[in-house]
């Protein structure tokens, strides 16, 4: 008995205090070209240049309910010559309850991105493995260092955009 007294006041508690779920997880877009199989395809003379692009999209879906989308592109060349282009648009709703309206914007585009990048790079690695390749291991991402220099990019423009011509 004591045992569901004190189960029930750790909900009272888990209630009032800042909550995060994630309510449901999945690909909303993905694309792999491989414009130059099979010749790519086999050993290469180099190792291949990779650059990554990471995006982080916010939809509000109601009060509380945040649809955000982790849209990530890597493209693989070899002396110019592309050997892959893969995109994926990861995305997670989330409920967020009792979040600081202070705070919200950082939860948003950091900790549900964080939330959701496992499965994502999951599915980068096994569509580049699919395509003939080794899966496409992509590093974790720091979305602290990604917001902190979003704000600062937005900061540079709106301080341009205030000079006088």
């Amino acid at each position: 008995m004591s045992d569901q007294g004190s189960a029930n006041a750790g909900n009272g508690a888990t209630q009032t205090g800042a909550q995060l779920r994630v309510l449901t997880q999945y690909v909303k877009d993905l694309s792999f070209e491989n414009p130059n199989a099979p010749q790519m395809l086999g050993p290469v003379d180099e190792t291949p240049s990779i650059g990554i692009r990471v995006d982080v999209g916010v939809k509000r879906m109601s009060d509380t309910d945040y649809e955000v989308a982790l849209k990530i592109g890597a493209e693989a060349t070899v002396k110019e010559k592309p050997m892959f282009l893969v995109e994926i648009e990861y995305a997670g709703l989330f409920r967020l309850t009792n979040i600081p309206e202070q705070d919200l914007e950082a939860v948003l585009v950091v900790e549900c991105p964080r939330q959701i990048f496992p499965f994502a790079r999951r599915a980068l690695a096994d569509v580049t493995r699919d395509g003939g390749y080794p899966p496409l291991m992509i590093d974790p991402i720091d979305f602290v260092s990604l917001y902190q220099q979003r704000r600062e990019q937005m900061a540079q423009e709106v301080a341009g955009a205030q000079q006088p011509n």
